[in-house]
């Protein structure tokens, strides 16, 4: 008898160590329970231009709220609130502050009054997210009432610098870059069970700064703790083949030669799929190609930057 019930906990042993060697990866946070994140990272941009080297800074910290509101095996629909959005841009010694604990002014001739308005008013309303079991955006519900509230008035966006300005709320409220923002806290489940030492890849498009740059990343599950899995990442970064060119005050701007890499450790819930802790670092380099009144130019860029993102109990 006492040999039996040896070989039975023997056998418990073996199940528990063998359920810590797997994890049912997918998105499926509680219903109707909000969940908090911070993001936060500190990039550096440099460039040269004519043998002059031009360095811009940008420090950036946001918080968001994400609510499972509805679910079916096959996706899930999540209230997402982007509670504050603060960025700092130091370009040569001229600062530009995004706040959007601040009203700020659309008719205001002052770049950082206009962004922290739209941001004002992104941070105010809920967008709507279909999105599948491995965390990605398969439709942002309401966009396009959501852009109406937010991009009412941009009309009055006045002084000389107006057209960039409308050029970067553009980027910033479009469709793309609002699913961007959602991926970079969702997106990196297999949506399946997956074995510790397993591989799986993922592919996401940014819409920084009005660039589109296709990121794939390989993840790998190291180990499995208790809730936590522990996760590996590497990526490698691409401008998207055939990407629209970027246009600012009448200049054409390509960049189909920039290209990175990015390494990142994280942690995830395995109850929920979503993260707990993250940290990434991210080198892109190439040229820009730059064509204005019939003058072409070729701008070397590197951008660095280091990120992390946790949950906020």
């Amino acid at each position: 008898m006492k040999t039996v019930s040896l070989l039975f906990l023997f056998l418990l042993s073996g199940i528990s160590v063998m359920a810590q060697n797997h994890a049912d990866l997918k998105l499926n946070p509680e219903k109707n329970v909000p969940y908090r994140f911070r993001s936060s990272s500190e990039q550096t941009i440099s460039q040269t231009v004519n043998g002059i080297q031009q360095n811009t800074s940008v420090n950036s910290t946001s918080t968001l709220t994400l609510k499972m509101v509805d679910a079916t095996p096959d996706y899930r629909i999540a209230e997402v609130r982007f509670d504050t959005i603060n960025t700092t841009t130091n370009a040569m010694g001229v600062t530009t502050v995004i706040n959007s604990a601040v009203e700020g002014k659309i008719s205001s001739a002052n770049m950082s009054d206009v962004l922290s308005c739209i941001m004002n008013r992104l941070s105010k309303n809920a967008l709507y997210v279909k999105m599948d079991l491995t965390g990605k955006v398969i439709e942002l519900i309401n966009a396009r009432m959501l852009s109406d509230i937010i991009l009412k008035d941009t009309n009055s966006v006045t002084g000389p610098t107006a057209p960039m300005i409308k050029i970067q709320i553009r980027n910033m409220i479009n469709e793309k870059a609002l699913t961007a923002m959602v991926e970079s806290f969702t997106h990196n489940l297999p949506g399946r069970n997956i074995a510790v030492g397993e591989k799986w890849d993922v592919t996401t498009t940014s819409g920084a700064s009005g660039m589109s740059l296709d990121i794939i990343t390989s993840y790998l599950l190291s180990d499995i703790k208790g809730n936590d899995a522990g996760i590996t990442a590497e990526s490698n970064i691409k401008a998207t083949e055939n990407a629209a060119p970027m246009e600012y005050s009448g200049a054409r701007i390509t960049y189909g030669d920039l290209k990175g890499i990015s390494k990142s450790n994280l942690t995830l819930d395995v109850r929920t799929g979503l993260p707990i802790d993250s940290k990434a670092k991210t080198r892109i380099s190439g040229n820009l190609d730059v064509s204005a009144q019939g003058m072409e130019m070729q701008i070397p860029m590197e951008i660095n930057i280091e990120s992390r993102l946790m949950a906020i109990p």
